[in-house]
C-alpha cells in the first residue's frame, strides 16, 4: 500500500516506521524539508521525504499526524489532492485540564471531513501514546491491543483495518464518523485518568463476558 504522512512528529514517526517495516511505501510530508528528510532517513525501509502536497498525492492512504487545529488548515489546503483517498485522523483535541477542545461542536475528524469533503476520513489510533505504537507488537497480558475505527466509507475502513493488523493489533469497528467525538472524548477521559490521577483506565471496564449483565 502507498501511504502519505502529513507531519514529522512522534505519531508520524511511530506509525510510519511500523508500516514501512511491514513493506508499505511511505512518503513523509512536512513544511520543513529538513525535518521530513531526517524522519524519512530514520525510518528507512524506502521511506522518502517530500512536501505536504506531494505526500498527500503519493498515498492511497494519508495519515494526518498533525496537532488539532493545524490539521484542519493543512487538509483544507490539500483538499483537491486528498479527493478519493483514505484520510486517517489520529489527533486528540485535548487542552489544559484534559478538556475536550471541540466542546459541543464537530469532532476533530469531522472537521477534517468538512475541510476535504471528497476525502474518506477514518478516526483511528488516537487512544494511545506514540510509544505504544512503537511496540512490536502492542500486546499486553497476552492480548493484542484493540484499535477502534470510526468512518463512513467501507473501503477506507478496510484499508485502515489492514494497517491496524500490520501493527499486530485488532481493528474494531466503532461506528460512523459521526461517532468520532466519542473516541476523542474517551481519549480526554483516559489521558486525565492516566496523567491526572495516575489511575489504571483499563480497569474501569469489566471483561466482555460481564459487560452486558
Amino acid at each position: 500500500m502507498t501511504i502519505g504522512v502529513l507531519g514529522t512528529g512522534g505519531m508520524a514517526d511511530a506509525l510510519a516506521t511500523q508500516w514501512a517495516r511491514a513493506g508499505h511505501r511511505v512518503t513523509i510530508g512536512g513544511r520543513d524539508a529538513a525535518k521530513a528528510r531526517r524522519l524519512a532517513d530514520r525510518i528507512g525501509h524506502g521511506a522518502r521525504p517530500a512536501g505536504l502536497r506531494a505526500a498527500a498525492e503519493s498515498g492511497e492512504v494519508v495519515l494526518a499526524a498533525l496537532p488539532y487545529g493545524a490539521g484542519t488548515e493543512v487538509v483544507r489546503e490539500l483538499r483537491d489532492a486528498l479527493a478519493g483517498r483514505t484520510l486517517i485522523d489520529c489527533a486528540n483535541p485535548v487542552g489544559p485540564g484534559f478538556r475536550l477542545l471541540t466542546g459541543q461542536g464537530p469532532s476533530a475528524a469531522q472537521q477534517l471531513s468538512e475541510a476535504a469533503p471528497d476525502a474518506r476520513v477514518v478516526k483511528a489510533f488516537n487512544l494511545c501514546h506514540e510509544d505504544v505504537w512503537r511496540r512490536q507488537p502492542p500486546v499486553f497480558d497476552g492480548r493484542p491491543l484493540a484499535v477502534p475505527l470510526c468512518g463512513d466509507h467501507p473501503d477506507a475502513l478496510a484499508r485502515t483495518a489492514a494497517l491496524v493488523r500490520d501493527l499486530g493489533c485488532t481493528p474494531v469497528h466503532a461506528g460512523a464518523l459521526s461517532r468520532a467525538h466519542l473516541l476523542e472524548a474517551t481519549a480526554a477521559l483516559f489521558i486525565g485518568l492516566w496523567i491526572g490521577e495516575h489511575a489504571d483506565a483499563q480497569a474501569i471496564a469489566p471483561p466482555l463476558a460481564h459487560a452486558a449483565g
